[in-house]
């Protein structure tokens, strides 16, 4: 067994357990689109666990050296891009991808960004601050994945497409994780939104604030589901496997912005996972979606986007 080979099973377990649902629908991608896309995830979600004294995800751990950490991240990101190994299985990965399919410095720098908000208790203040971090930590991650799928980097119009699938994904996730955020101390509401709904800074969580509360995660994921239909849009570049999967993982992870709508105020008594069923169900609907045209609603939809690609590659960190 050669060391792809090797570094192919370590990606395959994170995946598997740091992220279900995208491991489910990266299934259906064929065997070398697969693997790239593994061998992708382990780099991300190594330098997120990093950065956040964490192991595939979970509580917040020690920040008390996370600006070292940070450093570590940069240093070792840049080494496996020149193709030496590093004392990191994630980060070889990273290399093996990078060489693979040509992913760049600047798509690296881009997704670290979005850490180094976090690593300094980064907030909001207003939607465009909001979706600037949304680019960082997901809309990157989903142009680089589009790279590995064989987009060219240079095609912005399917780019601007994978950017608002990543979008998608981080606007659920902020919606259904502000109860976990709230406890590690963080917040990804724009502070305008929280005033505009009489919430004080650090009582989101409070009783009193639930109904508002829900209505602004309902403002997340309606914009979630515009980002997700303008995503769905662009699969129809993808080969048939790959659109397959794309679909799948945005139906799949769509469904927790749809959960998270529906629960309204008990939104955050537990948290919101898609069922082994559900998944299922959104694999099949995938396939017979990656087979017909999109359809109109997905077209209007779209249109209530709030950012672009391009916009976002000029915002400033």
């Amino acid at each position: 067994m050669d060391r792809r080979d090797q570094l192919v099973i370590v990606a395959a377990a994170m995946i598997g357990k740091g992220s279900k649902s995208f491991a489910a629908a990266s299934r259906l991608f064929d065997r070398t689109t697969r693997e790239r896309v593994w061998l992708l995830y382990a780099w991300c979600r190594r330098c997120d666990d990093l950065i956040d004294g964490q192991e595939l995800g979970g509580a917040l751990g020690d920040q008390s050296d996370v600006t070292l950490r940070l450093a570590e991240v940069r240093a070792m990101t840049a080494r496996a891009l020149k193709g030496l190994p590093t004392t990191d299985p994630a980060f070889d990965c990273l290399g093996i991808v990078a060489a693979e399919t040509g992913l760049t410095q600047a798509m690296t720098d881009a997704v670290i960004a979005g850490f180094a908000l976090d690593a300094v208790g980064w907030r909001p203040r207003n939607e465009h601050d909001l979706m600037r971090y949304c680019w960082h930590v997901a809309g990157a991650v989903g142009v680089m994945m589009a790279v590995v799928m064989g987009i060219d980097p240079n095609d912005t119009a399917i780019l601007e497409r994978a950017c608002d699938l990543g979008l998608a994904f981080q606007l659920a996730n902020i919606a259904r994780d502000l109860a976990e955020d709230h406890a590690a101390q963080r917040c990804y509401v724009p502070a305008e939104w929280l005033a505009e709904a009489g919430i004080a800074p650090g009582e989101e969580l409070r009783q009193r604030n639930r109904a508002a509360l829900a209505s602004i995660a309902q403002r997340m994921c309606q914009q979630a589901a515009a980002h997700e239909a303008s995503a769905r849009i662009g699969a129809r570049r993808l080969a048939f496997r790959q659109r397959w999967a794309i679909l799948a993982a945005a139906g799949i992870y769509g469904d927790i912005a749809r959960i998270v709508e529906r629960r309204g105020t008990h939104a955050w008594d537990s948290r919101t996972v898609v069922s082994n069923g559900r998944k299922i169900w959104w694999i099949v609907r995938a396939l017979i979606q990656a087979a017909l045209p999109v359809t109109a609603q997905s077209h209007q939809l779209a249109q209530r986007r709030r950012v672009t690609y391009a916009n976002l590659l000029r915002s400033p960190v």
